[in-house]
């Protein structure tokens, strides 16, 4: 009697997994340590200026205080009700640092927005067309990188005061010290995006482009801006720290943002005289949100730096 074997089913072949490039994307960003913890400490900073004020049981400008309790609450060091202390008037820091990160924030966030978006189209322009059009572009923007940041800084707020402009002198200044900082702050990304279209313009897809009848605008806008959206990516990160710091030491030097709109530099800036006599937290706060903000902002930076680099996406 014979007896046959049954050979077992043949099981299907495993499927690979198919990675989406945003997927291969934030698995390269999410192994850089340091920008995820910039990224959770940035988004705890920036939902505290939103909502904080918002169920803080104190007020930012202090106005429900009268002067008894304004007396009494002046320079209370840090307790339970107070967890970051009191200022000169009784007002509670952490609601003002919490009030003040959203001008902060928002500076930064809108000034680089305007400086991007300047230097994007002046560098676009300059890569582009080349020859005479690149010389003058790019010999304004050596104009702008010779002249003395802070001291530009200084001099254009003083003007910008003198100017009736009720958009730039909303909310202390707000408008004007973003106006200024964004249009000090395009000249790196002009010369950024400038070599990435030098490059890209000599490219196949360009040359096709052309042969179709597209116009300039279309393939400068369409087909060539795209392909530098990575470096541009990485550079407004970073800007956003710098024109934080700028509005910081420009606010700290009583040019900036003007009370009793509260920034955390003219908050540093108020700080000054109580350091002397020993009220250390009115002024250490406000330098750690500057510092947790900008170096989180730098690491996120990096992470997307290494993120977006396609040498790396594995």
């Amino acid at each position: 009697m014979t007896t046959t074997t049954m050979n077992p089913p043949a099981l299907p072949a495993q499927i690979p997994e198919q990675r989406t490039l945003r997927g291969i994307m934030w698995n390269q960003f999410k192994r850089h340590r340091m920008a995820m913890l910039g990224s959770f400490v940035l988004i705890l900073l920036v939902l505290g200026s939103v909502f904080g004020p918002l169920i803080s049981p104190y007020d930012a400008t202090g106005e429900e205080l009268g002067f008894r309790e304004r007396i009494q609450l002046a320079r209370k060091a840090p307790t339970w009700a107070h967890p970051m202390g009191t200022d000169t008037l009784g007002r509670d820091m952490l609601t003002r640092l919490l009030y003040g990160g959203r001008i902060s924030l928002a500076i930064g966030i809108a000034a680089t927005a305007l400086g991007i978006t300047i230097g994007t189209v002046v560098g676009a322009m300059s890569g582009y067309y080349g020859g005479r059009v690149d010389d003058i572009l790019m010999r304004i923007t050596d104009l702008f990188i010779s002249l003395p940041r802070l001291f530009m800084l200084i001099i254009m707020s003083l003007l910008l005061r003198t100017l009736d402009v009720p958009i730039l002198q909303a909310n202390g200044n707000v408008g004007g010290i973003v106006f200024i900082l964004g249009i000090l702050s395009w000249t790196g990304v002009a010369r950024l995006v400038r070599g990435q279209f030098l490059s890209l313009k000599q490219k196949e897809f360009v040359e096709a482009s052309r042969a179709l009848g597209i116009s300039n605008m279309r393939i400068v806008f369409r087909h060539i801006l795209p392909n530098t959206a990575t470096p541009i990516i990485v550079a407004a990160t970073l800007l956003v720290a710098t024109t934080i710091i700028a509005e910081s030491g420009l606010s700290f030097l009583g040019f900036g943002v003007q009370p009793p709109t509260p920034t955390w530099g003219n908050m540093l800036n108020a700080a000054q005289d109580e350091m002397r006599k020993g009220n250390w937290w009115m002024a250490f706060f406000p330098g750690l949100m500057i510092f947790l903000t900008v170096i989180s902002i730098n690491y996120i930076g990096d992470g997307l730096r290494d993120a977006l680099d396609p040498r790396k996406l594995k």
